[in-house]
């Protein structure tokens, strides 16, 4: 199996290429670096059957070439992490929507398969939970900028699911919930990595919100080895799975683990919403997937659980350069 990766060079898509190449499978890998790192690969090049290609998928012609030498194309290019999403949501909303568009409609010319990668934030704020892949989406405001990220992803599992209904293109779409591991970098909001780095600092850790808010966190070699799994699942075309793990935790508990785990001495402190993101920022208070549909069909479950994870990454953090210059 050739696989395209595109974004190959973020935290996910790195991850991906590292499993695939074990598993003899071929990667070639573009990403633009504008929020990948050449660093996340280099430990591949030379390693036989990987090539990359630093270019953005915005370029339709190269897109087709690389589309056309793959045999499943991963999308993982997209804009990521609510600060970004925050200060850039017109590059965020042409990024996702725009970039899928031309993937797919590269691919329905090769009937390649597309592994889309979407995003537990679609499921917006519905209180609905565990959220189910067939549960309502419910969407804020379009004056919130909040919600640009959510919205763009949701109109990618449309045009995808479009592109297998109407043309008969084979694709997938996994909704993934806060994947965390090494490689992984706090620059863009992402919330373990900015903790653990406060932490190590021994700066404040900050807690947006009153840290009642709770999150799910997954490994993310648990995520690539479901996305392997659905890959190579003929009966996974046309259908939408989260990826993720039901443990569930709060931010204060998550910072005060944080501590624990680095044995830091940093206060915890709570940060306003309207401080951290601007005024009138919105944010759901639970986001916890159901998982029963992946667990039947390829007989998916978590491995790591959230006190490795830490560990994992603390490991990482601690060799990291940028980590003692916060």
């Amino acid at each position: 199996m050739r696989a395209l990766l595109t974004g190959g060079a973020g935290f996910v898509g790195s991850h991906l290429a590292d499993a695939l190449l074990q598993r003899g499978h071929p990667v070639t890998v573009v990403d633009d670096l504008s929020t990948g790192s050449i660093a996340n690969i280099a430990h591949l090049k030379g390693t036989p059957g990987f090539s990359y290609v630093i270019d953005t998928i915005m370029k339709e012609p190269l897109t087709a070439e690389l589309v056309d030498g793959a045999d499943v194309v991963f999308h993982l290019a997209a804009a990521v992490g609510v600060k970004r999403i925050i200060e850039s949501p017109v590059q965020t909303i042409e990024t996702n929507v725009r970039g899928t568009e031309i993937v797919l409609a590269e691919a329905s010319k090769k009937s390649r398969l597309v592994v889309i990668f979407s995003t537990s934030e679609v499921y917006g704020k519905s209180t609905d939970v565990p959220f189910r892949e067939d549960a309502d989406l419910v969407m804020g405001s379009t004056f919130k900028r909040r919600w640009a990220y959510a919205c763009s992803k949701a109109i990618d599992e449309f045009l995808a699911l479009a592109y297998w209904r109407e043309r008969g293109l084979p694709v997938v779409i996994a909704r993934l919930f806060n994947t965390v591991g090494p490689r992984q970098t706090g620059q863009y909001g992402m919330v373990i990595p900015n903790f653990v780095q406060q932490a190590l600092a021994g700066r404040p850790i900050r807690v947006f919100g009153d840290g009642q808010q709770t999150r799910s966190f997954t490994y993310v070699g648990d995520v690539v080895h479901a996305l392997v799994g659905l890959a190579g699942e003929s009966r996974a075309v046309g259908q939408v799975f989260n990826i993720g793990n039901p443990e569930e935790i709060s931010m204060l508990e998550l910072a005060d683990r944080v501590k624990r785990v680095t044995g830091s001495s940093s206060p915890i402190e709570l940060v306003p919403y309207d401080e951290a993101y601007g005024p009138g920022f919105e944010d759901m208070r639970r986001r916890v997937p159901d998982i029963r549909k992946i667990r039947e069909l390829i007989g998916y479950e978590p491995t790591v659980g959230l006190d490795e994870i830490l560990a994992r990454v603390v490991e990482h953090l601690r060799h990291q350069p940028e980590t003692v210059k916060l």
